[in-house]
């Protein structure tokens, strides 16, 4: 299926917004922003932020997330969702099972009603979470299933697709999903192009400038990109906290490969965000 001219919610696609961007993927409850939180969402708006994008990973995350889209109304929207690799980093990290999803969707049904998407989803096949076929058969089948939330509460999804870029595309296809972001691929350029044919989104990150994702931002039409911060990690810096401020660097960078004003990525990727988030509309044009 192509791209639509217009996404089902009938939000003109030359709808202007105001010239600002939205951060399609980010993790403000992480634990690395409890101490100065009032500090990074101020920072985050003096950069010409106009809403964040909060993906959990976990459901231990999932009750910070619902209080900070209540702390910062129409600038944090949630997203609930169980990501492929569960458990707390450096340490105990392990790909997902049914039971991790199982315990986390009765809190996402509870308040399916405020949520902006489902994710953070995907598929994670790199070999120290996933080495085995019953591991990746059974992330499979909990990316199904939340595919299946999705089109029954008739929301986006927000796709973690690492080390597993054409499997990820593959089953959202043949699962049928239809509004859905791909963050940070790291995919082939070629296989990426089956997700355009489909008509996802794909975010890029500030690590753009650092990263393999230069040769997919030199493919993708400025139609089908967003922008994202994954903050607080894919920084234009290793090592570093990344903060949602820092998207001004991926859309700079992008707007460099392209040979555009950075205006016009800003534009364009705020519309694709509205595209693909149709809630946003109403906090974006007030």
């Amino acid at each position: 299926m192509g791209r639509e001219t217009e996404p089902r919610s009938a939000v003109p696609a030359s709808t202007r917004t105001e010239m600002g961007m939205v951060d399609c993927h980010c993790h403000l409850a992480a634990p690395e922003f409890e101490r100065d939180i009032e500090d990074v969402v101020e920072e985050t708006k003096k950069a010409k932020v106009l809403a964040l994008v909060v993906v959990a990973e976990h459901s231990g995350q999932f009750e910070r997330i619902m209080q900070l889209s209540e702390r910062y109304p129409g600038f944090v929207f949630p997203c609930l969702g169980v990501h492929p690799v569960q458990g707390t980093p450096p340490e105990d990290r392990c790909s997902v099972t049914l039971k991790d999803l199982n315990s986390a969707l009765p809190f996402i049904e509870a308040h399916k009603d405020l949520l902006l998407a489902i994710g953070e989803v995907g598929l994670d096949f790199t070999p120290r979470f996933a080495s085995t076929d019953v591991q990746k058969e059974e992330q499979r089948q909990v990316l199904i299933r939340q595919i299946q939330l999705a089109k029954r509460l008739d929301l986006p999804l927000n796709v973690h697709s690492r080390s597993a870029g054409r499997p990820t595309i593959n089953l959202l296809k043949e699962q049928g999903a239809e509004r859905v972001l791909l963050h940070a691929f790291d995919g082939r350029p070629s296989v990426a192009m089956e997700g355009v044919k489909a008509g996802y989104f794909f975010s890029i990150p500030p690590s753009i400038i650092r990263s393999e994702q230069q040769k997919l931002v030199k493919q993708l039409p400025l139609e089908c990109m967003c922008l994202e911060t994954d903050s607080p990690a894919l920084g234009p810096e290793k090592q570093v906290r990344n903060e949602p401020k820092n998207i001004l660097i991926a859309a700079e960078y992008i707007a460099k490969i392209k040979g555009i004003p950075v205006g016009e990525v800003m534009e364009v990727t705020t519309q694709n965000a509205v595209k693909l988030f149709p809630k946003l509309y109403q906090f974006l044009h007030k």
